[in-house]
């Protein structure tokens, strides 16, 4: 197993990035006051909720609850773990990252250490499966007739490799001889890992085999160019045409783009990104130099999909058949776009004519008229009031009002901006109104319920208060010197309120991101990020004062129950000797 990361590594990583300029290099921050706000990148809104500290070196969203430090938000924004997070920092500064033996009281680093070495086995062994499906396209029985088909579609030697093509043989366990069995004894874990990864697959009779059997393989990469997943499609008449990698630790389909990572390879700055619906055409375009194409892996674009090609481009144009089926595709498609919409990004439409699609379009027209088709796609708006009319009687009052009643939400759901309010004057147009009318049914449209208003944190006990203005000023546990341990008084929360203390301590530099980093994976972790953001309304100036006031409140707090118990104690069985001097201390220290 790999080593643990140093907690000192961790802690360096999280001082020399400044949460504000990471995260204003993905989402436009904007000053006020002394935070830095924006629409909340987690979930769509129209208004700003989402506020970074740069003092804290911490970010919280009042819509939607997210919150966390530099490392929180990579390992949200970019999906990765939280080692590939560490790696994705450290590759900012051009630093390894180091490795050191785990300890018995690392119960947390260690966790972490075991899952990032499954999810390495897993990129490991799709990386073999990958080279093994290569491999049979050159060497197996079958391989001239899958040679002739990729060649009958246009497709040369040098794409191939660029995107990784390969064959999986017409056999039922080819791969599970080949990686599970040494010596004809079979390797459980291994075969236990390749079900895990979807390359085998288990019926309901409880047999295992291929799930991938004599079709031509597309390896699907993630950003960093590990294959996460399979598609494979058949060269012959054979259903279903194309068979995909299910959900599995290392892919979840919603989240990952075909060939993105190639498009990355190809093009160091991305003008501009095309969404298609096959493997093939993704490849096809390649061929045929669009090498800016990606396929979503199902039938419309999710949200989170919109949201990775708009960090790496502000032009995404979405190419679907005309029938139908692509078009309401497509309508999914620009639902879950608006909320990603702000200015300077764009989405268009494309649709195909009956019985074409981008592998026989540019086939037919060549690369430079195929992209003067792009360049013609529809703007989302028009394909928008398009729909929505299409669905209306505009001649009608009754009419207008359903446009009206269907388009608000929608153009409520734009963030604000100069593309929501073209979209407001274009809306206003059709209903025959001012703009400025308009506006009274667009601000009373109610909002969302994860649009939240920002409400102040319950006060709760006098040590939960302690806690929340000690994990956002940690320096304040230096004030403390002279007071007693609060580990050994009998109220709830103390006992972490001293272990915050005593990591201060340890570390008296340490500041608000990199306490909190010492809690990821523990039970106290979600506690502790809701009183990060916590809105005490202590003044700086007043902020010593009211945390030994604080402290001294939940000293005085526990002594008073002590006195109460022993009072008791004493009424009904009596006490030690040690607990009558104990009691006529307390009894002293009261009057």
């Amino acid at each position: 197993m790999a080593g643990l990361i140093p907690r000192q590594f961790i802690d360096d990583l999280i001082a020399r990035t400044d949460i504000v300029d990471l995260i204003d290099s993905r989402v436009k921050l904007k000053k006020a006051g002394k935070s830095y706000v924006a629409c909340c990148p987690f979930h769509g809104e129209k208004s700003p909720s989402f506020h970074v500290s740069q003092d804290k070196q911490f970010y919280h969203c009042f819509g939607c609850g997210a919150s966390g430090n530099v490392i929180s938000f990579l390992m949200e924004y970019d999906r990765l773990d939280f080692v590939d997070t560490i790696e994705e920092l450290a590759s900012l500064y051009n630093l390894d990252v180091p490795r050191e033996e785990s300890n018995d009281n690392q119960k947390t680093a260690q966790q972490y250490s075991i899952e990032k070495q499954q999810k390495l086995d897993y990129y490991e062994l799709m990386s073999q499966v990958s080279q093994f499906f290569i491999q049979q396209l050159k060497t197996n029985k079958n391989s001239e007739a899958v040679v002739e088909y990729l060649k009958n579609r246009g497709l040369s030697g040098e794409i191939a490799k660029r995107f990784g093509i390969g064959y999986s043989p017409d056999d039922w366990q080819v791969v599970l001889d080949k990686f599970c069995k040494v010596n004809g004894i079979l390797n459980t874990q291994r075969q236990a890992q390749l079900l895990d990864t979807g390359v085998l697959i288990k019926n309901e009779k409880g047999r295992i085999y291929d799930r991938f059997r004599h079709r031509v393989i597309f390896p699907i990469r993630d950003r960093r160019g590990r294959v996460i997943g399979f598609g494979g499609r058949v060269i012959d008449d054979s259903t279903p045409k194309y068979l995909n990698s299910p959900e599995t630790p290392i892919f979840h389909k919603g989240f990952e783009l075909y060939g993105f990572f190639e498009a990355k390879q190809a093009n160091r700055d991305l003008k501009r990104l095309l969404v298609v619906e096959g493997y093939m055409d993704v490849v096809a375009l390649a061929q045929h130099g669009v090498s800016w194409a990606v396929a979503s892996l199902g039938t419309s674009t999710t949200s989170e999909q919109i949201q990775l090609m708009f960090r790496n481009t502000s032009e995404i144009i979405c190419c679907y058949d005309g029938d139908r089926a692509g078009r309401d595709a497509a309508w999914r498609t620009l639902q879950n776009s608006l909320p990603q919409l702000k200015d300077g990004r764009q989405i268009k439409f494309m649709f195909l004519p009956d019985g074409e699609d981008p592998d026989s379009m540019i086939r037919q027209l060549g690369e430079q008229e195929f992209v003067a088709l792009v360049d013609q796609a529809m703007p989302l708006s028009q394909f928008l009031f398009d729909n929505l009319i299409s669905q209306v009687e505009m001649d009608s009052e009754d009419g207008r009002s359903k446009l009206a009643n269907l388009a608000l939400p929608m153009v409520n759901s734009i963030s604000d901006g100069v593309f929501q309010q073209m979209m407001k004057e274009k809306l206003a147009k059709y209903l025959g109104m001012e703009a400025s009318s308009l506006e009274r049914f667009i601000q009373a449209e109610p909002e969302s319920p994860v649009k939240t208003k920002r409400k102040k944190a319950s006060r709760g006990s006098i040590v939960r208060q302690a806690i929340g203005i000690l994990v956002q000023h940690p320096n304040l546990a230096m004030t403390l010197d002279g007071m007693p341990r609060l580990d050994q008084i009998k109220l709830k929360g103390t006992e972490l309120l001293q272990q915050l203390i005593d990591e201060v301590h340890q570390q008296p530099t340490i500041n608000a991101a990199q306490l909190l980093e010492r809690w990821r994976g523990k039970d106290e972790y979600n506690a502790l990020l809701k009183l990060a953001s916590w809105q005490h309304d202590v003044v700086d100036e007043n902020l010593q004062s009211h945390f030994v006031d604080t402290i001294v409140q939940i000293i005085n707090k526990h002594l008073e129950l002590r006195l109460e118990q022993l009072a008791h104690k004493s009424r009904v069985e009596g006490l030690t000797s040690e607990e009558r001097q104990e009691y006529a201390q307390l009894i002293a220290n009261e009057q």
